[in-house]
């Protein structure tokens, strides 16, 4: 018995070796066209060769989660969005104000206080978080989070506890879920455990998240990580759980909202394909209103005892959303409380009054907008134009996945309609390109994901966003990092400008010549681009013709994406007819 065992636990090794090395589609291995012989297909490949017959990824994911640590928290020794820049200092103390905040005063004063100075404006999960931070920072030097008389703090152990709730809160939440939702999303794609372990270290390597999150200073990641939880139950068939998860993204970024739409398409389309089930269908709507309800619990809890200690909330002023209101709301009455701080978290999560754009972001508005002024109409024709345009954008995904809401079709989807967001909608910040960029990358573990008809054309979208964000990280004295991360991003996925293998003739599931045309030329222009702003002054009447050139650029090169995703969805979709989806399965060519 004994003897049977041994000898049947190396031909499983082999086994599993062996399939990581033939099956060969999904971009991996090369064929070296000389001598026959199996090959990487890029560095990345190489760098976890080793790794290739690992029956486990918990024999790697160790590993990984090392070295990619040590790009955040060395990316963390630079500089920070506000460092010794009076007088708001940035995003930096916008974050660390909410922890003494949401640390020393009342529920309802979180989102009423000097609101010139930092106002929170993220939703409750956001104050729930920065809460539990600012009481275990207090715990460690009370001084860093003193009400008042810690504005501007720019202590060196200060940074360091910041920069380490950063990267805590993103090795908490963000790895986990991406690891799960790697491991669901590539078994029912057919892609083995070390080509999954590929397209994790690539994720987790995206320069646009590590240099937000760990240079600038936020906490995306957080709010990424309950989207992909939330993609993770759809694709395990637990659409009850994706509820939850996504309220929960929600409830940390308003941003979220650009997936939310999909969201919905897929909820309802599987409570109506392949047959209408009404118990599933209410049993969604009662899980996402319990979810809301969960979430603002602490929240009203607190201001309910806020009343009973009698916190009198007479002075604060009343939100435009209630004031605007046909009816006159009675002061006096139990329920006027929470109808104020319920209107006024709506008004602080939802600027409207900020118009259409705060900075030079590239999407269409802006665009036009360095030709034709668009601050010259009202408001709310600005307003109207907007949601009128992101709905053009948003439908076509949406329908698609209401009409086939099959599981491998959820990122194409998601980072559509994300897109869609990001192009047309009101109040985008260059960093909102993270959404579309995170399910866009998650294409990487799918099948095929890694040959050059897809990694290309992810790369090319990550390398463009992180690119239309150096004004902002340049602000911030994070060039180096910048530099550093994206061409070593490039370098590890084949891409230009460190190399050229995802372009290579040959290359098995490669692209058309009119693609590489065009992003060749998408990356010459970004080349061009940082050596002409690095050496060229601009004109003294025009200071900002490279940033709205980076402008440009950026908002054609998102379209393209942008379209790409929504004709990559079509076709799996099977909209166009089976013959076209056979052809794409079996020949990649000229996507």
């Amino acid at each position: 018995m004994a003897s049977q065992q041994y000898s049947h636990k190396p031909r499983r090794r082999r086994k599993i070796e062996e399939g990581s090395l033939a099956h060969v589609t999904h971009g991996t291995l090369d064929v070296d066209s000389n001598t026959q012989e199996r090959k990487p297909a890029f560095p990345l490949v190489a760098f976890l060769w080793p790794a290739k017959g690992t029956v486990s990824q918990w024999v790697t994911i160790p590993l990984i989660l090392m070295a990619v640590g040590l790009f955040r928290w060395t990316t963390g020794l630079w500089s920070y969005s506000g460092y010794q820049s009076p007088p708001m200092h940035g995003d930096f103390e916008a974050q660390r104000h909410w922890m003494e905040i949401t640390k020393h005063l009342p529920v309802s004063q979180w989102y009423f206080h000097d609101l010139e100075w930092w106002g929170l404006d993220y939703p409750p999960l956001t104050a729930y978080h920065s809460w539990l931070l600012g009481v275990i920072g207090s715990a460690i030097n009370p001084e860093w989070f003193a009400l008042f008389t810690s504005r501007g703090l720019d202590d060196p152990s200060l940074k360091i506890y910041m920069r380490a709730t950063v990267f805590i809160s993103e090795y908490v939440a963000y790895v986990p879920a991406l690891i799960i939702f790697l491991r669901r999303y590539s078994r029912t794609q057919g892609v083995n455990v070390w080509e999954a372990s590929i397209a994790f270290v690539a994720i987790l390597m995206q320069p646009a998240t590590i240099l937000i999150d760990h240079g600038h200073f936020q906490y995306n990641t957080v709010m990424l990580a309950l989207t992909l939880a939330s993609m993770s139950s759809m694709i395990a068939g637990r659409p009850l759980w994706s509820c939850f998860f996504f309220v929960g993204a929600l409830g940390f970024k308003q941003m979220a909202l650009f997936y939310a739409p999909a969201v919905f398409a897929y909820l309802l389309g599987i409570c109506i394909t392949p047959r209408i089930n009404l118990s599933r269908f209410a049993a969604i709507a009662l899980v996402t209103v319990a979810s809301f309800a969960l979430l603002y619990l602490p929240f009203i809890l607190g201001i309910a005892y806020n009343m009973y200690q009698g916190i009198s909330m007479e002075d604060m002023p009343l939100p435009p959303l209630l004031a605007s209101l046909p009816i006159q709301l009675n002061e006096k009455a139990w329920y006027f409380p929470l109808v104020l701080q319920l209107g006024q978290t709506v008004h602080r999560i939802f600027p409207f009054a900020r118009g259409l754009f705060e900075d030079k972001v590239a999407n269409i508005w802006c665009a036009i907008h360095t030709f034709h002024k668009l601050y010259q109409y009202p408001s709310a024709l600005l307003k109207n134009a907007a949601l009128g345009t992101t709905l053009v954008a948003i439908t076509p995904p949406c329908f698609i996945l209401f009409l086939k809401p099959r599981k491998e079709l959820l990122p194409l989807a998601l980072a559509a309609t994300a897109w869609g967001f990001f192009l047309c909608s009101y109040q985008v910040h260059e960093k909102n390109v993270l959404l579309p960029l995170l399910p866009m990358t998650v294409l990487l573990g799918g099948k095929g994901g890694l040959l050059p008809s897809i990694r290309a054309w992810v790369g090319l979208a990550n390398m463009l966003g992180v690119w239309t964000m150096f004004p902002l990280l340049k602000r911030d004295d994070l060039r180096v990092p910048y530099f550093v991360l994206t061409l070593l991003w490039a370098y590890l996925l084949g891409l230009p400008p460190t190399s050229l293998s995802a372009y290579q003739e040959g290359t098995k599931g490669g692209l058309s010549l009119p693609t590489k045309i065009l992003h060749l030329n998408i990356y010459l222009a970004m080349v061009g681009w940082h050596i002409v702003e690095a050496f060229v002054p601009p004109p003294t009447d025009k200071p900002d013709l490279w940033t709205v050139a980076n402008v440009l650029v950026g908002a054609g090169g998102f379209v393209i994406c942008y379209l790409w995703c929504l004709w990559r969805l079509v076709i799996k979709s099977d909209l166009v007819g089976s013959g076209a989806v056979k052809k794409l399965m079996e020949e990649t060519k000229g996507q």
